[in-house]
């Protein structure tokens, strides 16, 4: 079966140069196959398109509308293909981007300032949810996932990964004492993480050795955000991402406990679907995230 684009512009060369030999020669084929152009589109058409004789071609009354045509919506191809290539060029439009609720708004959003000045025609449309979403029937173009990646088409880079720290108030260790081994935290308020599987058991290691560690706590919440405002009340210990509360460490609202321990990591990545020419402003973000968060090592899965 012809294309029926190069049969419209084969069509279009035949009428301008008046003759199916010239048209030939301008698409690198036989007079017979821009014959059999032509009469393909004449059958679609349902009407003769040029008057053929010997010496030249000429457009019939259909011919003419049609050849208005032809050219109009071959322009507006070759316009829709410029502006696809346009955008693949040069970084613009808008980004949805998908990342989880700590990281999101502790690490990406600040980042974004920085990413979104490098590129001023391209704009951001950020979600932050802990849930697992579904890039392609959501539209998402990029997404931030910590914890292991199941099988998927998506493509991964991966980024540092996702720490735990320990952490507590300078007042709460003033009046309950600084626990100098995994074991002393047991004796401890030590505040949970509600969507923790084994919230009254913490995990550290250390020489290579795992302790679990059965803590007790007068407070379970089911926002890490929560957790951290307890802790810098007073409240007691938490384990929460190293993301969420190294600024409140730095400026010693919270100090970090047990740092020779190894606490529980999850890997992190940024995924994005599979294509074999992502658009400029998908590629630099992707880039932009690995400079900003990532190892010297990238995955692809």
């Amino acid at each position: 079966m012809l294309d029926r684009f190069v049969s419209m512009a084969v069509f279009i060369c035949v009428a301008d140069k008046r003759s199916f030999t010239a048209a030939a020669d301008v698409f690198g084929i036989s007079a017979t196959m821009v014959g059999k152009h032509i009469r393909t589109l004449e059958a679609r058409v349902g009407a003769k398109l040029i008057n053929r004789t010997t010496r030249q071609q000429s457009l019939t009354e259909v011919g003419r509308l049609y050849y208005d045509r032809c050219k109009q919506l071959l322009a507006d191809a070759d316009a829709a293909d410029a502006c696809a290539e346009d955008l693949r060029a040069a970084p613009r439009g808008v980004l949805k981007i998908h990342a989880p609720v700590s990281f999101g708004s502790q690490r990406l959003a600040p980042a974004l300032a920085d990413y979104l000045r490098r590129y001023p025609e391209v704009s951001v449309d950020l979600a932050l949810t802990d849930r697992a979403v579904d890039l392609i029937e959501e539209g998402y173009e990029a997404a931030i996932r910590i914890g292991a990646l199941p099988d998927s088409s998506l493509v991964a880079r991966a980024l540092k990964p996702y720490r735990m720290w320990l952490c507590a108030s300078p007042a709460y260790l003033s009046e309950s004492g600084t626990p100098r081994t995994a074991q002393d935290l047991a004796g401890h308020n030590c505040l949970g993480f509600a969507y923790w599987h084994k919230k009254d058991t913490w995990r550290l290691r250390k020489s290579g050795q795992t302790e679990h560690v059965r803590v007790r706590g007068r407070l379970n919440v089911n926002h890490g955000h929560a957790l951290r405002t307890a802790a810098v009340a007073g409240l007691g210990i938490i384990m929460q991402p190293e993301v969420l509360v190294e600024d409140e460490i730095a400026a010693g609202r919270l100090i970090r406990l047990l740092p020779d321990y190894e606490l529980p990591s999850r890997p992190m990545h940024v995924v994005y679907p599979a294509d074999r020419r992502p658009t400029a402003k998908l590629q630099t973000f992707i880039e932009f995230v690995v400079g900003a968060f990532g190892e010297d090592r990238a995955a692809s899965g």
